[in-house]
């Protein structure tokens, strides 16, 4: 009998020494899998992932489609906020509050933010309830704002105080609501510095929107650092709130907003994680300068343990031979002198060709690019032809006089090739006198656009 009791006891324990996170996705997607992590910081850390199953239910006499997944959590899985992405291509993603509660929830994977609705789990379903009218009643504060500024002779200061209150009396309920609770952070955190009264014109509510865009967030608050929330928010005032038409106000206001997110962290290890996914952030938008601005001003300031050096020399590897940038230099014989690309003082302008005598395209292309630049005095061509030995290039190139010819051994492995990410050919990219990287024409009409404008 205590063997029984023991057994029944083991058991017992077992089946609640784990917690399980449930989902139903409706409509389907076109994956079988879905990946869970867990944020922490301005990154996330893979945990496991779940095979989706598909039934069919009917919806209204119409059969429709239902995906579901599930996760087993164990006892020792840390509190904290998590992700589940079921979309990579296109960055789809649910986040989610564990807090040693079991977690359900179903949403539309198409719009995953505005549909998800949590069915178990305090946490989650106290702060979903809290964005949900918070979301509403801010938006009514800010539709009477709006309409105030369009029609100054509209007197809508009742009406603006009346949304306020309700604003400010969802914030003080839920945070009642939430004491003791791990999400009461994000309450917090969510409430907008709203002014007391209507502002008069779009430069002051602008500017009350920026100055106090970060007054209600503890950027020092562990519960904050490891969820997306600090990263979003981040997000929303570097690449939203401060915008200007103009493209070098725009680049000032870019850097102002960088140093001022980044002098509010006081969490060195989140520093470097935050200027990471900023730089990544330029990157889709192939803005070199703030790239550089982050790692000229910030990135390298932080102590030398932290910085990744990998990362470093990944970026600036991935933008070498981007247009702004000085050309990567090289060296080869010519005429029995060795030349070095940044010291060529010959020309206005050079078009350097990342060519090959092995591709059909360019034997018949670069006797075009020879015909065409012939006569043309201020633009020299460096034809750097990518080969796997000299014997086919050494008889083309006397086809080509007065160009300066570069051999590239071991073709696409050539150690320049892979400098300036050739990936086919003919490349071109057009330098100034200074070797500047100006233009990167992809065919020889551009090429020829680009002089003939010039």
């Amino acid at each position: 009998m205590k063997k029984i009791l023991a057994l029944i006891f083991l058991i017992s324990s077992f089946a609640h020494a784990q917690y399980t996170v449930n989902a139903t996705m409706s409509p389907t997607i076109d994956t079988d899998w879905v990946i869970l992590y867990k944020i922490e910081g301005a990154s996330q850390r893979f945990i496991q992932n779940s095979k989706i199953k598909i039934d069919t239910i009917s919806v209204q006499g119409k059969k429709q489609a239902l995906g579901s997944f599930s996760f087993t959590l164990p006892e020792n899985t840390k509190i904290g906020s998590y992700r589940i992405t079921y979309n990579l291509e296109n960055a789809g993603f649910v986040d989610f509050i564990f807090n040693k509660e079991d977690v359900s929830f179903g949403f539309n994977p198409k719009y995953a933010n505005q549909t998800v609705t949590f069915t178990t789990s305090k946490e989650n379903m106290v702060y979903k309830s809290y964005l949900d009218k918070n979301s509403k009643a801010q938006e009514t504060l800010d539709s009477i704002q709006v309409a105030a500024l369009q029609s100054p002779d509209l007197n809508l200061k009742k009406k603006y105080k009346k949304a306020l209150n309700k604003v400010n009396e969802i914030q003080k309920n839920y945070l009642e609501a939430s004491n003791g609770m791990y999400v009461q952070p994000f309450i917090k955190a969510s409430l907008r510095n709203n002014p007391p009264e209507i502002l008069e014109t779009p430069e002051k509510y602008m500017s009350n929107m920026i100055d106090t865009f970060f007054d209600n967030i503890d950027f020092n608050n562990e519960t904050l650092l490891n969820s997306s929330f600090l990263t979003s928010r981040i997000t929303d005032y570097v690449f939203y709130i401060n915008y200007s038409e103009d493209k070098e106000t725009q680049q000032n206001l870019f850097k102002k907003s960088v140093d001022t997110v980044l002098s509010k962290i006081n969490n060195v290890t989140y520093k470097k994680d935050v200027i990471e996914f900023l730089v990544t952030q330029f990157e889709t938008s192939m803005n070199l300068e703030l790239i550089d601005y982050l790692f000229e001003t910030h990135y390298n300031k932080l102590p030398a343990n932290l910085q990744d050096k990998k990362f470093k020399e990944g970026k600036k590897a991935l933008f070498a031979a981007e247009i702004g940038r000085i050309a990567p230099d090289f060296s080869w014989k010519e005429d029995g002198k060795v030349l070095t690309l940044s010291k060529l003082k010959d020309a206005e302008n050079y078009l350097l060709i990342f060519w090959s005598t092995t591709c059909s395209h360019c034997l018949h292309e670069i006797p075009l690019v020879y015909k065409y630049l012939k006569e043309n005095k201020k633009v020299k061509v460096i034809a750097f032809s990518l080969e796997k030995d000299a014997f086919g290039w050494n008889s083309y190139k006397k086809t080509l006089p007065n160009w300066h010819h570069v051999l590239g051994l071991n073709k696409w492995q050539n150690k320049t090739a892979r400098t300036y990410n050739i990936v086919s050919t003919p490349s071109y990219f057009i330098l100034d006198a200074n070797k500047k990287i100006i233009a990167k024409p992809e065919l020889l009409k551009d090429v020829k656009q680009f002089f003939t404008e010039k």
